[in-house]
């Protein structure tokens, strides 16, 4: 049988069939890649692959990076870290229109920045500002919807896991993909406000103005922030300055973080067990999923069907950006069904090389597939940040969370449009990489 027949059987066929049937992405990804490769090839060839390139990837001290940062974000969730950042936010732009929820936002932002998790972004932030936001009467559609999106800033801002496994499955820079991360997830913090403050203004009852607070109050919250901006300028300037590795940015990272916790008194215990075995859970899982797209990768590379695609795209008479266009839209369509890290993971070995073909900068490619992931976190009906804020609220039907993040949706893809239009805000960054 061709080669090319063959893996579109896998792909369409055996994937999809292992899907239905509740088989993780990871392990179904590694079944199909091993029996499609030893089809193709020879069973003893599929063995030596496995043996052969398991090794060399999970021989790599460099992988370390993911459970590093995990850990990182995990101390700072437990350690009260986000509540001091919201607090701070509050009292600087609480009396806003929908200050509350631009309150969020800004927590969001700066603790996405010592956090890789969008989950963990949005459970923590979704924990210290519902019962303010209900406190004051917010609507609902507003206040769900703010803590659900914001918490996919967790996603883009650095150190992300998305951004982690593309640069591991990529064999891209992880360095330059952090940087290039900064700007676009500044932009969307920046439109996720703007979105705030339009509709505030249309509908004044979403978010009712908040009490004003004094000078004083605003210098006493500034130290919330340090801490977290400081962890952040640590671990990122020393990666931009060539100070150290990414392995050793995370190891910093974590240091100062349990420090800070300790400082705060805030962690006890059993926080520090917990976050220990969420670090375990959540890094297991990106390995189970790294190794499955290493073998679907392999049996890919034996069909050359990555290749024929990228060959037949640039052969097509339409400007690249349209062959993007669909690109995204295959993402955003993926996201809505499946799991949107293991979608991309599944999806990176066809269109990585695609991108490449049609002469994308890897760099700015990266951080666009990683922002059209984060929509997969907040579009039903998988979208896991809709059910943290679902768990958060339980008196929130799961429909008016559902509608909730529309008026967002809209604020991220026109972030994703500018990024297009203007590539020069991802690579500013990591253009002045020494």
């Amino acid at each position: 049988m061709d080669p090319v027949v063959v893996g579109i059987i896998g792909i369409l066929v055996l994937l999809l069939i292992l899907f239905f049937l509740g088989m993780p992405v990871g392990f179904a990804m590694a079944v199909v890649g091993f029996c499609g490769f030893c089809y193709a090839v020879s069973f003893k060839a599929a063995l030596n692959m496995i043996a052969t390139d398991l090794w060399t990837t999970f021989s790599k001290f460099g992988l370390t990076v993911i459970p590093l940062f995990v850990l990182m974000g995990y101390l700072a969730f437990n350690s009260g870290i986000a509540e001091r950042l919201y607090k701070a936010a509050y009292t600087w732009v609480g009396h806003w229109p929908g200050g509350l929820a631009i309150a969020t936002i800004g927590a969001d932002e700066l603790f996405a920045a010592i956090c890789g998790s969008n989950t963990a972004t949005a459970a923590t932030m979704g924990a210290v500002a519902l019962p303010q936001m209900e406190r004051y009467h917010y609507d609902p559609r507003l206040s769900s919807g703010t803590v659900a999106t914001g918490g996919t800033l967790g996603t883009v801002m650095p150190p992300s896991v998305v951004i982690i496994v593309i640069g591991l499955q990529t064999e891209q820079s992880i360095v330059k993909l952090f940087l290039g991360g900064i700007l676009p997830a500044i932009l969307m913090g920046i439109l996720f406000v703007l979105t705030i403050l339009v509709l505030c203004r249309l509908r004044p009852d979403f978010g009712p103005v908040g009490p004003r607070t004094s000078l004083e109050e605003k210098i006493k919250s500034i130290p919330g922030v340090i801490e977290a901006v400081a962890i952040f300028a640590l671990v990122i300037g020393g990666l931009f300055l060539g100070l150290f590795t990414p392995t050793e940015a995370g190891a910093i990272g974590v240091f100062c973080t349990f420090i800070v916790s300790l400082a705060s008194r805030r962690l006890t215990w059993k926080a520090f067990i917990n976050s220990i075995v969420e670090t375990l859970k959540i890094s297991c899982m990106v390995f189970v999923l790294v190794t499955g797209a290493i073998i679907f990768g392999r049996f890919l590379a034996v069909t050359r069907i990555p290749f024929l695609v990228a060959d037949y795209a640039t052969s097509l008479p339409v400007p690249p950006f349209i062959i993007l266009a669909f690109i995204l839209l295959i993402y955003l369509i993926g996201g809505c069904v499946m799991d949107a890290l293991g979608f991309l993971v599944l999806t990176i070995p066809i269109f990585f090389p695609l991108g490449m073909a049609l002469g994308f900068d890897p760099i700015w490619y990266g951080i666009i597939l990683t922002l059209v992931t984060t929509l997969g976190a907040i579009t039903p009906p998988v979208g896991v940040n809709l059910y943290v804020v679902k768990a958060l609220a339980p008196e929130i039907a799961i429909g008016t969370i559902f509608k909730s993040v529309s008026f967002f949706v809209v604020a991220s893809i026109i972030s994703i449009v500018i990024l297009i239009i203007f590539p020069q805000i991802v690579l500013l960054i990591p253009g002045m990489l020494r």
